[in-house]
């Protein structure tokens, strides 16, 4: 068995093209252009680099960016203005706060002062409650896009094992949400988790999201499974490379994700979604 490749560019493309159609039609009839704001704080290569894809991004299809370059020894005080005025902007429909923060900056903090209904990463606790409570608004990206991988190569959920590798507010745990949703069986392991491959061999839908190339060794994985890489790292010869020991986990899994070009393109492609639900284009269940 040789697994078939999940093209998460190929995806995404397609949600852009079907989200810059409906802002076509919907600034036809009459609608303001949605807007995104994007703060980035100090100047992070990385964080400088996702946040002009962003933009980009955002200009391809036809919503209006707002770029707010802040300074690294910007005050929580100060910030928090930014982000309540940016709040009251009715411009404004969604709200991107970059990731990571200075160390002297409290993420979590700050992340609770956006609007939960500009919230476009859907990292508030109002977002992350609907979620558990089955009734989600602004889904946080990575998960969502995930989940939409899954759909497009028609994934059964009820009656699968789902295992998920890391518990991370951003990716592990609204993750498990989204599968219990579906209808899966979830287990999250984490650092905390002995016997790592003991759980992995047991996937019928296996999503790692550690960043630590290699972690999940490929005879580890369940023949026919349905394997979702979200680690990313750049390897000291500058090759990018995931979690999973790609070349001989697609001698076993029937899909699998590769890295780049799987989950990242979906990530972006749920951001716009998000805004376009934000400014009331779509709802949530669109």
């Amino acid at each position: 068995m040789t697994a078939k490749l999940i093209d998460g560019k190929a995806i995404a493309a397609q949600l852009k093209a079907e989200i810059s159609v409906t802002i076509q039609e919907k600034v036809a009839s009459g609608h303001r252009q949605p807007g995104l704001a994007v703060i980035l704080v100090g100047d992070d290569p990385a964080s400088s680099i996702y946040v002009r894809n962003k933009r980009e991004t955002c200009e391809q299809v036809g919503i209006q960016s707002f770029y707010h370059a802040l300074p690294n020894d910007i005050s929580e005080k100060k910030l928090t203005a930014l982000i309540n005025e940016l709040n009251r902007d009715t411009d404004i429909d969604a709200i991107l706060l970059q990731l990571p923060l200075p160390k002297h900056i409290h993420a979590n903090k700050i992340l609770e002062h956006i609007d939960p209904y500009k919230d476009v990463d859907g990292f508030h606790p109002y977002n992350f409650g609907r979620l558990a409570q089955r009734r989600p608004l602004l889904r946080p990206c990575t998960p969502y896009g995930i989940m939409l991988l899954l759909d497009h190569i028609q994934q059964k959920y009820k009656g699968s094992h789902a295992v998920i590798i890391g518990a991370s507010n951003i990716v592990g745990r609204p993750m498990a949400l989204e599968l219990l949703i579906a209808g899966a069986t979830v287990t999250v392991c984490h650092r905390f988790t002995h016997d790592l491959s003991y759980y992995v061999k047991q996937a019928d839908i296996l999503i790692s999201a550690v960043g630590k190339p290699g972690l999940i060794k490929g005879e580890w994985v369940k023949n026919g499974s349905t394997v979702i890489d979200v680690g990313i790292t750049r390897l000291a010869n500058g090759t990018i490379t995931g979690d999973v020991e790609f070349e001989a986990a697609k001698e076993r899994a029937a899909w699998i994700t590769p890295v780049p070009g799987g989950v990242g393109p979906m990530t972006v492609a749920v951001l716009l979604r998000n805004t376009l639900v934000a400014a009331g284009f779509y709802n949530h269940k669109n």
